[in-house]
């Protein structure tokens, strides 16, 4: 869920500062700095010698010192800590909280357990995708959400136009936008072993998406075992004026094996795992059914609908979409976002969204669009990259295995 091509930014810093003046390459970077928001883990990144980059107008580390392969590697074999303060979390109150929220989305957060959360996909009248989220209900009168950095304006006065219009009618329901927290992720198969240390509470009894509000390193965070990377671990949402200290008591426990780990890493990490990105792989233009995220759409809001652009997508759901979002791999240069993916005959069928080397399979990977019928496993393209056609084929994600933690 979580701005575009910082695999492919992030490796083209790497060239440059292996190839040129470190000064011209800081110039270049921090050419916007005056204008860009930062996070409290901001002195700590260039501290630790993170290289940072203008993305959704923060100022957000790239890489560290290790290179995005080796940081990629090292998330799969060890564990990653990002700083994801960038991403807005909220929270929204009030007895109407969840039939307000259903209108917006395509989750049935009614059906959900208190202290539990699913990705979810807030549309528009069209079905499109405005944004993906995780959403997670703390209790019935009480859901706290995550959206994109990116797309936080946008959202923001989504839910804030419909609020009014639900309130002007009788119903009960309020935000809170959490600019006073900080969010940073916590991923890999050491998340778990690491974050006990600083924590009573028995983490082996919290599951994939389930929610706690718990002391961490003593100060009460909310914790969210997820993640973007496919890899175990969890989101932290800690008090701002505690985030580095938690961020050093983290590295601290780790002895060393959990490394701070910058977006482009990030990028790479979730492409293996099939995961979208919003602004590559979901558009306003593009539905759920069309994204893969069928599953999303809970079994009672597909009988009910009540939610935007209901109409379109479980039309979709019933004949099947004339779009389908699948994976690739390709032999050549990596497939990179916009790249026209043609059949046998060398007629259009797609595009890439999103591609790049994957660090842990050592080849090229990319997912995308291509018109159904053209989506199944092995079948056979062509991806034309800069002018020349390269040989590929449609494959079933994740290219890496996941390995959320959920019950035996």
């Amino acid at each position: 869920m979580r701005g575009g091509g910082l695999w492919q930014l992030g490796q083209s810093i790497t060239r440059q500062l292996a190839q040129a003046n470190k000064k011209t390459i800081t110039h270049r970077c921090f050419a916007s700095e005056a204008d860009l928001k930062k996070t409290v883990m901001y002195d700590f990144h260039v501290a630790n010698g993170g290289k940072m980059v203008p993305f959704a107008g923060w100022s957000m580390p790239i890489q560290y010192k290790d290179s995005i392969m080796d940081s990629t590697l090292n998330c799969r074999e060890n564990g990653s800590l990002f700083d994801v303060s960038h991403m807005c979390g909220l929270s929204l109150k009030g007895k109407d909280c969840i039939p307000f929220l259903e209108k917006l989305v395509v989750a049935d957060v009614a059906g959900l357990a208190p202290g539990t959360g699913s990705l979810t996909v807030f549309t528009n009248e069209k079905g499109g995708a405005i944004d993906d989220s995780v959403i997670t209900k703390v209790t019935n009168g009480h859901i706290y959400l995550v959206v994109n950095a990116g797309c936080r304006d946008k959202d923001l006065a989504h839910i804030e136009e419909h609020m009014k219009s639900f309130t002007s009618k009788g119903g009960d329901v309020s935000w809170h936008i959490h600019d006073e927290r900080s969010l940073l992720a916590l991923q890999g198969p050491l998340a778990a072993q690491v974050l006990q240390h600083l924590t009573k509470d028995d983490l082996s009894k919290i599951y994939f998406s389930d929610f706690r509000i718990l002391d961490i390193n003593g100060v009460p965070c909310y914790l969210t075992r997820t993640g973007y990377t496919g890899e175990d671990g969890f989101e932290i949402s800690v008090p701002s004026e505690h985030a580095v200290d938690l961020a050093k008591a983290i590295l601290e426990k780790s002895e060393g094996k959990i490394r701070l780990t910058g977006l482009g890493a990030r990028d790479s990490l979730r492409l293996e795992a099939g995961l979208c990105l919003y602004g590559n792989d979901m558009e306003q233009h593009i539905t759920p059914v069309e994204a893969g995220l069928t599953w999303a759409i809970g079994k009672r809001r597909r009988a009910e609908g009540g939610f935007l652009g209901a109409e379109v997508i479980l039309k979709q759901i019933e004949e099947g979409p004339k779009i389908r979002r699948v994976g690739f791999f390709s032999l050549g240069p990596p497939a990179r976002s916009h790249s026209e993916v043609q059949d046998d005959k060398g007629q259009n069928i797609g595009e890439v969204t999103s591609g790049g080397f994957s660090p842990c399979l050592k080849k090229n990977i990319a997912m995308g669009y291509v018109k159904s019928g053209q989506h199944k496993a092995g079948t056979k393209v062509k991806v034309v990259i800069r002018g020349k056609s390269y040989d590929g084929s449609v494959t079933k994600m994740p290219f890496v295995p996941t390995k959320y933690y959920k019950p035996s």
